[in-house]
């Protein structure tokens, strides 16, 4: 039964932000900047930050700041401008239905609550793969951790979770925690990767893994997890190009804990009940150059369109939604989208998806494998209309650009290549 069968009353307000982590505040604070003071920011966490306030490390902000922070203190720099500006929030509730009509329902301790919003932006960032999303055999022990459940236990609630370990995936987390693990007293016996290079950043490769000494292994794969009650150890066995194991390669490594970094994935739940189309690639929302998906009036930035490599480009993406949700609230629509963007087989996924042709836009993508002196080139109708020399392009890092919309004609499909 929703707010509505329920007798409560909607609150109007002109925008709901669902999300109080990096994205969403920096798009309350860009919004309140630009005009917009009747907003609402709903986080389900009892602070604001989101995932940040778990990663203690530095490397943040430097895109951003130009200075290098840890997580909280870059989060905290958002949460200082939200307090100053009396923007309103609320923590510890839970958002259970966005409508189509930018109708948000949450519930907390003081119950039920009803809004109805000119624009929503969806910020709920993403959640780890787990086990089971990637199928790993064997028994079900204690000991198998996601990277960031690895985290949290460690930084905000002051519990080692392990001695003996073994990490699947070379995502960043995993890679920052193989690092963190080894300064708190653990012996991370190797980082193992099943494609043939890295998935996370060259920097963290080198800091998190060679200046410790933790051996990475790639184009290897867990076959085996054993144990009763307690994780005693993994079979690992080396693949070849289909991602197959290798018989013959197995090799046993006693340990007593597991950490999964293979992944993230936008939490995308409510996006689906408001009616939002997802892109299969990104597992985030279809959106245009104003960060607008298919449902009119409905917005996405950050994680929970698209996974950032770096969090500086989350806010700054957040910012720059900002002015389109203020466009669309004071003039109640924008301009339709009527070119796609279409991209070839080197093309991981391109952000946005679909764009109008009337505005200059950042075009954000990921390619599917490492190239070396490679050119990024947007063409409509066989027409060159921007190009980006590339010395390295690697999955791991996001390329972005801008296009100008003088050279762009409407009602035909822009293509993305790697040449």
């Amino acid at each position: 039964m929703n707010a509505q069968q329920n007798g409560i009353q909607a609150e109007h307000v002109d925008v709901v932000i669902i999300g109080g982590g990096p994205a969403g505040l920096a798009a309350a604070a860009e919004l309140h900047r630009r005009g917009i003071h009747n907003l609402l920011i709903i986080e389900r966490e009892k602070q604001l930050g989101g995932i940040l306030r778990q990663c203690i490390h530095d490397g943040f902000g430097l895109t951003r700041f130009q200075t290098a922070l840890s997580g909280p203190e870059y989060a905290q720099r958002f949460i200082d401008t939200i307090e100053e500006l009396n923007i309103p929030y609320i923590t510890d509730a839970t958002v259970t239905e966005v409508t189509s009509e930018r109708q948000v329902t949450a519930v907390s301790r003081v119950g039920m609550r009803l809004w109805q919003a000119k624009a929503v932006i969806l910020t709920m960032g993403c959640r780890e793969r787990t086990r089971g999303a990637i199928g790993l055999p064997g028994e079900r022990p204690a000991g198998v951790f996601t990277a960031g459940v690895a985290q949290a236990y460690m930084n905000l609630f002051n519990t080692m979770p392990a001695r003996e370990v073994v990490i699947l995936g070379s995502g960043d987390i995993g890679m920052i925690m193989a690092r963190r693990l080894t300064l708190e007293g653990a012996h991370v016996k190797a980082v193992f990767e099943i494609q043939p290079y890295p998935s996370g950043l060259p920097r963290n490769v080198e800091q998190c893994l060679g200046d410790y000494g933790i051996p990475l292994y790639l184009s290897h794969g867990i076959t085996a997890i054993h144990g009763n009650t307690r994780l005693t150890g993994v079979t690992v066995s080396e693949v070849d190009e289909n991602l197959k194991p290798i018989p013959g390669t197995e090799k046993e490594y006693q340990c007593d804990t597991l950490i999964l970094s293979v992944g993230l994935i936008p939490e995308n739940e409510l996006s689906l009940d408001a009616g939002v189309i997802l892109d299969e690639r990104t597992k985030g929302a279809l959106v245009d150059e104003y960060f607008q998906t298919g449902t009119e009036g409905i917005f996405a930035a950050g994680n929970v369109l698209h996974v950032h490599d770096l969090v500086d480009f989350v806010s700054m993406e957040a910012e720059n939604l900002a002015g389109s949700v203020v466009e669309y609230v004071e003039k109640g629509s924008l301009n339709p989208a009527a070119i796609s963007i279409k991209t070839d087989c080197s093309i991981g996924y391109t952000v946005p998806q679909r764009v109008s042709g009337t505005t200059e836009f950042t075009l954000s993508l990921r390619v599917k494998k490492p190239m070396k002196d490679c050119r990024i080139v947007v063409r409509q109708d066989g027409r060159e209309v921007a190009v980006k020399k590339m010395k390295k392009a690697i999955p791991a890092e996001m390329i972005r650009f801008c296009i100008s919309h003088e050279k762009l004609v409407s009602g035909l499909n822009l293509e993305v290549s790697v040449e």
